[in-house]
């Protein structure tokens, strides 16, 4: 971590934003994830650090390689089970949610739920296109809501990649709406061959900083849902670039680079193998992760959740799956394997278009973030020690 991103950071955002984000989202998720480790070490009855929340399947774009299908009606969560989701998590101990849709901006009960919790922490996936300045402020008087907003190539590139228009400058007045906010703010995309070359650069990074951007998270773009698009996937050495780029760029860069699928040793890992994160979808359904869109558990069914992750076959069985089968992207790398495994274990299509089985047979295999031999170990130190000792150091890889 640079001493500009430091300096950035203690001057940019509103003080009582940046005291929420350190303790909220910063200690507090270190201790959830410390729950976690030490409950997986006990052999206690298991329970994510983290919850992923699809608060609505409503979205004002059609993006390549989404999951999410808008449905009539819309399936959507109720503020009350959102509410039950965050007292419960806060319960074990986990008080972080990772908050998408569609596009949850759409979901217009969302901010009373985030008022009823200010001890929490919602890190709010969203394509930016709605962001106001009326929404940065009041994310500001909450304090507790981070955007995380998608930026996914240059202008010609957006459009194409979003299925809108002018989506590119849409998107960069929210930006700015949060920055004049003063917010802490996130950024990520999803890298494909049509945007490697503008976003996995240097410059993309001083632009985003130099618009008040604190983090960016890179992740790979998966060709799955209704809307594939397989020709964007990256192959091998472009992932291995990339990686080489995300780690070099952490020691110099004006914000903060995330990942979540590299240890510090720059193994490949599935949070959702590891159990880290679970994903709750808009229709209550319990699901592994975001695009894998089956389940046999639904938070709707009156079990208390504690009781839903302790005794689901599905989820445990899973991890066991997943973790056997690839340290990458199951869904990427064996969909035929993973839709004779969901087959086995009478899971149900939870995508809301009844199209999930059809659409893993029509999948081909892609490389995802495990490329053996090709591994690159962290090179800063503060992201060495993190990843080692409070995200990824759970073993689950034996």
């Amino acid at each position: 971590m640079s001493a500009s991103f430091a300096r950035r950071m203690l001057t940019e955002p509103d003080k009582r934003v940046l005291a929420k984000f350190a303790w909220n989202f910063g200690w507090k998720g270190m201790r959830a994830v410390s729950r976690f480790e030490k409950r997986i070490a006990r052999g206690e009855d298991f329970f994510p650090a983290f919850l992923f929340i699809s608060v609505t399947d409503r979205c004002n774009l059609a993006c390549q390689g989404c999951w999410v299908t808008p449905s009539t009606p819309c399936r959507e969560l109720d503020v009350e089970t959102l509410d039950s989701l965050v007292r419960q998590c806060k319960a074990k101990g986990s008080y972080f949610f990772g908050i998408l849709g569609g596009e949850p901006l759409l979901h217009k009960g969302l901010f009373d739920v985030f008022a009823r919790h200010p001890d929490a922490y919602f890190l709010l996936f969203t394509n930016g296109t709605l962001l106001t300045d009326a929404i940065a402020r009041e994310m500001r008087r909450l304090g507790n809501v981070s955007p995380l907003i998608s930026i996914e190539g240059n202008r010609e590139v957006s459009d194409e990649r979003r299925g809108g228009s002018n989506v590119y400058e849409q998107t960069l007045a929210g930006v700015e709406h949060c920055r004049r906010n003063r917010l802490v703010i996130g950024a990520c995309t999803s890298i494909c061959r049509s945007n490697v070359r503008d976003l996995a650069s240097d410059a993309f990074v001083r632009e985003l900083a130099g618009r008040g951007v604190h983090y960016l998270w890179y992740y790979i773009y998966r060709p799955v849902g209704p809307r594939p698009t397989p020709e964007l996937a990256l192959d091998p050495a472009q992932i291995v670039d990339l990686r080489r780029f995300i780690v070099d760029s952490r020691r110099r860069s004006p914000l903060l680079i995330v990942d979540a699928y590299w240890d510090h040793e720059g193994r490949a890992l599935c949070p959702a193998a590891v159990g880290m994160a679970h994903h709750i979808g808009p229709g209550g359904d319990v699901e592994p992760c975001p695009p894998i869109q089956f389940a046999l558990d639904n938070v709707r069914d009156g079990r208390p959740l504690a009781e839903l992750f302790r005794d689901s076959t599905f989820l445990k069985s899973f991890r066991d799956f997943s973790r056997t089968t690839t340290r990458g992207c199951v869904i990427m790398e064996d969909p035929e394997r993973l839709k004779a495994f969901l087959l086995a274990q009478g899971a149900r299509d939870s995508s809301g278009r009844g199209t999930g089985y059809a659409e893993l047979a029509a999948m081909k295999a892609h490389t995802s973030h495990h490329v053996p031999s090709a591994e690159i170990p962290e090179r800063s130190a503060a992201f060495r020690f993190a990843k080692k000792y409070w995200f990824f150091g759970f073993g689950a890889y034996g």
